[in-house]
Parts: C-alpha cells; structure tokens; sequence
C-alpha cells in the first residue's frame, strides 16, 4: 500500500469518526451547561475559568489519533461543534467556525509530523495547538472587549494550558483505554498495542 492509499479514508473511518463527534457534540452541549454553572466559582479570577476549557477540544485530538489521515483532527472537532448547535449551544451558530478554528490547530500538529507519529508528545502538542486555535478565535470573537493583561492573556495562556492537559494528555489516555476494550483492533492505534 502506497502512502497516498493509506491517506484515503475507509467507510470505517468515517463511521468511527462521526461516532466520536456525535458523542463529543453532546459532551459540549452539556459541558456548557457545566460552563455556565461554574462561572461563580470562578469570580475570584474569570480568566481562570478556561481550565474547564480543554473538554470541547478532546475531539480534535482523539481524532487524529483513532483515524490517524489527513482531516481527521479537523472533522471530529467541526462535527461535534455543528451538532452542539444543532442542540441549543448557549454560544449557537458561533461554536461551528470555532470549531473549525480549533480542529485546524490539531490538524497542523499531525501535519507536522506527515501523519506519521501518534506517540504522547504528538498529542500534547495536538492539543497545544487546538488551545492556541481556540485562545486565538475567543481572542478576537468573544473577548475583544476585556481587557488585554487582566483577563485576555491570562485566558488565552490558560486555554492552551488546559488544552495541553485534557485535550492532549487526556486523548492520549483514552485512546489507550478504547484500545484495551477491542473496538479500535480495525485501527493502525491497535498495532501499536502491546498485548496484554
């Protein structure tokens, strides 16, 4: 098989890849539930807040990391903000192109890696990357109006933070336990798995 072939998505990839957004897109709805709900534990410093954040960046990163082919990243984190609207996200329409936004920067870390390594520091920066997607488009949507060093950068640096940790790290994790329940054995993620 050449390496274009092994680019191509099977009907399993995106079969896979949309169960993975439809059950994050109803994880974002409800996480923003959770989001609204912890905004008084939060008034102290809102900014800190964004440690919440990495949740609805957890698609991008598993993924790249199940699917491992170009658009992987991007499509599980699109697909999961479109059905979060479709279910009434507090932040409607806007949560798609964030999405979007959010999805690429995970995209550009496998991309930078030519599809190829789906060890842990690929994730983290995976995730890393989706957070600087999601810090940049809360920078100029949603945040334009607070101020710069008392609530934008420190919620942008968090965002990343967060992302690091639950989107990158936490992928990483739960692909390894998907892995150990036999679901993904139709997966290159399988053949690295050392029997147990």
């Amino acid at each position: 098989m050449n390496h274009t072939d092994s680019n191509r998505w099977r009907t399993i990839d995106i079969v896979v890849a949309s169960v993975i957004a439809v059950a994050f897109g109803v994880i974002f709805w409800a996480w923003g539930l959770v989001w609204s709900a912890t905004e008084g534990a939060f008034a102290f410093f809102p900014p800190a807040q964004t440690l919440l954040y990495g949740v609805w960046l957890m698609p991008a990163v598993l993924g790249g990391l199940v699917i491992r082919k170009p658009g992987a990243a991007l499509y599980c984190e699109t697909v999961a903000a479109v059905l979060s609207a479709l279910l009434g996200s507090q932040w409607a329409g806007t949560v798609i192109p964030q999405g979007m936004v959010q999805g690429l920067g995970a995209e550009l870390a496998f991309a930078a890696f030519r599809y190829r390594s789906f060890r842990l520091p690929t994730a983290l920066l995976a995730g890393a990357l989706t957070g600087v997607g999601a810090a940049l488009f809360d920078f100029f949507v949603w945040n334009a109006e607070y101020d710069l060093t008392g609530y934008r950068l420190p919620y942008a640096l968090l965002t990343v933070v967060s992302a690091t940790i639950i989107a990158g790290a936490g992928a990483w994790y739960l692909l390894r336990a998907l892995l150990t329940t036999g679901v993904l054995d139709r997966f290159p993620a399988a053949r690295a798995r050392t029997p147990i």
